[in-house]
């Protein structure tokens, strides 16, 4: 038998867990992180539009997450552009593998702005980002 509206007055409402935004987001990391799954195409475009909206809303592991999707596997200049706003935007609020990507992206580009990204990822513990700002051209 189903309850339609509000629950009867004996049993209690039952919240969900998770709210779905935040599932989506748990999901599409998942689906990211499963070495099974991750390289396919169709999974990381589901990925994709799951993290689109926590990505609008600001989540920062989400902006990171999809800026470095658009960077690595989209092949038009508009993903790559959005891409790297995603990245910088998670980059500016902290997310170290975002200052790791921002920092290997600017690295052709603007030497310094790459330094400044690969010294607070560098900050932050990531390995990475220490060999990488030993490749760059040293300052004078």
């Amino acid at each position: 038998m189903k309850f339609r509206g509000k629950s009867p007055a004996g049993s209690p409402a039952i919240a969900p867990l998770v709210s779905p935004k935040r599932f989506s987001l748990k999901v599409a990391l998942w689906l990211l992180d499963n070495p099974r799954l991750a390289d396919k195409r169709s999974v990381k475009h589901l990925a994709g539009r799951m993290l689109k909206q926590p990505a609008r809303q600001g989540v920062v592991v989400a902006q990171s997450r999809l800026g470095q999707m658009l960077c690595r596997d989209c092949g038009t200049a508009r993903d790559r552009r959005i891409g790297h706003e995603l990245l910088r935007q998670a980059a500016r609020a902290g997310d170290s593998r975002a200052q790791l990507e921002y920092g290997r992206l600017c690295q052709a580009q603007d030497p310094e702005q790459a330094r400044y990204w690969l010294e607070l990822a560098a900050g932050q513990g990531s390995q990475e980002a220490r060999r990488l700002l030993g490749l760059l051209p040293s300052v004078h």
